[in-house]
């Protein structure tokens, strides 16, 4: 498995990756109907935009297929869209987009990361050094709803 940027080509790849990470990690977390409309099949095209704009990871499996996805936004210094495919979850290949963030961050010379996790993945950030700040309802346009959140950040070490 590799981990490479993404290209905006890839952006309806990425968009059900997130998808399917949502649908399958956050069952216990929000509402049935809650997650189906926070996962509509239509990608926005604005999506496509944030991969162009912003160090936007992935990683192939063996077969070139995408399996995992993160990145650093760039406009907020905050972790972002960390989904890995649910038949790959468990395998450390979130823990390769957040590892590739923070380095991709100490470069640019951010000295914090912030991000908002949603509780069934609060236990995931903490295992690589993100600590929790505060819980927060975040209004999901999507979603059309408010979803409980997980605000959290981490020191980076020059």
């Amino acid at each position: 498995m590799k981990i490479r940027l993404a290209v905006p080509v890839e952006a309806e790849e990425c968009w059900n990756i997130r998808n399917q990470a949502i649908r399958y990690g956050c069952q216990n977390s929000y509402d049935d109907a809650v997650i189906v409309a926070w996962t509509p099949e239509e990608m926005p095209e604005s999506y496509r935009n944030v991969i162009a704009a912003n160090p936007f990871f992935v990683v192939d499996a063996s077969d070139n297929k995408l399996v995992a996805t993160g990145f650093l936004d760039l406009s907020s210094g905050s972790v972002e869209a960390v989904f890995t495919l649910p038949q790959y979850t468990g395998k450390g290949l979130g823990s390769q987009i957040i590892e590739a963030i923070k380095s991709e961050a100490r470069e640019r010379g951010y000295r914090e990361l912030t991000l908002s996790s949603t509780p069934n993945a609060q236990s995931f950030y903490e295992r690589h050094g993100f600590t929790l700040v505060r819980e927060s309802m975040y209004p999901s346009a999507f979603a059309q709803a408010e979803l409980r959140c997980m605000e959290m950040s981490i020191k980076l070490q020059e």
